[in-house]
């Protein structure tokens, strides 16, 4: 099986979460670290390793970034860390497959899938590497993971949308043993 590293200058996972149930912010961690062992043709016997650095969250807005980074939510302070790791891969069509395992937000594990697919093998025309591309997406419930802080809204629900949609746009270069 081989072995891609996550290249973290071209890798991201975003997310988007209901404002005041009237519309939506997005942000982004921009500091995600991991390994997929895959094959193209083997991908029910692949498996995934990602690690993301609370820090690296933006929204583009300072004042709330530290906010979410606070006891709040994140506690970046306490759990620096979200962790993913893949319990089970099933190819489910194509370049596509459903990734399930284990992540860790907020010193909490449970069981999430993703839907996934791939792109390439492609060389990169700088310096000869050979990278593929992974996406893939989820939406989980904030409060399983012990995020909890929100405020009511006058007109019903509340300031922060429980559900929160996650896309991950992965680069990973084949590692040469």
């Amino acid at each position: 099986m081989k072995k891609w590293i996550i290249d973290p200058d071209h890798s991201v996972a975003a997310f988007t979460v209901k404002h005041l149930m009237i519309t939506y912010v997005r942000g982004l961690f921009n500091k995600i670290s991991g390994a997929i062992n895959f094959e193209p043709d083997k991908i029910n016997d692949s498996s995934v390793e990602a690690e993301i650095d609370i820090s690296g969250l933006t929204t583009g807005v300072k004042k709330r970034d530290e906010h979410l980074l606070s006891p709040d939510f994140f506690d970046a302070a306490k759990y620096p860390k979200m962790t993913y790791k893949s319990t089970r891969v099933e190819q489910t069509g194509g370049n596509r497959g459903r990734i399930t395992g284990d992540l860790t937000i907020h010193g909490i594990t449970k069981s999430v899938t993703l839907e996934a697919e791939f792109s390439g093998p492609v060389k990169s025309p700088f310096g000869g590497e050979i990278t593929m591309g992974f996406s893939a997406k989820t939406s989980i419930n904030q409060e399983d993971f012990g995020i909890l802080w929100n405020v009511p809204v006058e007109s019903g629900g509340f300031m922060v949308n429980k559900s929160v949609d996650i896309t991950l746009d992965i680069e990973a270069d084949l590692t040469v043993d």
